[in-house]
């Protein structure tokens, strides 16, 4: 049986994978990893309504992915660490390895 602050953990775990879900969230981190912008920096630059890439940023924010800093009436955001942008590209690794392994399957039956 699993000790309960494993099961903790992992449910935790969970809860940071569900804020990876979304498509939208993960175009954003990506555009925050090598420089902080500003919502509508983002907006802009990933053709989205300035509203949804709000909702979305409050979501990562609320997720201690990204951190806003406030200059006059501008909010910037980045992210909270590095590693998130290095867990990404992971699983992009993973999703390509899957994809060639899916793909030399596939020309087996052709």
């Amino acid at each position: 049986m699993t000790p309960r602050y494993d099961m903790e953990l992992f449910k935790l775990k969970a809860e940071l994978c569900k804020t990876f879900s979304d498509p939208k969230r993960l175009l954003i981190i990506n555009k925050l990893r090598n420089c902080e912008k500003t919502v509508g920096d983002l907006a802009r630059s990933l053709e989205l309504n300035q509203s949804v890439v709000s909702r979305h940023l409050a979501i990562l924010r609320s997720k201690g992915i990204v951190q806003p800093r406030r200059e006059g009436t501008c909010v910037s955001y980045s992210l909270t660490d590095p590693k998130i942008g290095e867990a990404c590209d992971l699983v992009h690794q993973v999703l390509l390895s899957q994809m060639e392994k899916n793909k030399e399957m596939a020309e087996k039956f052709i």
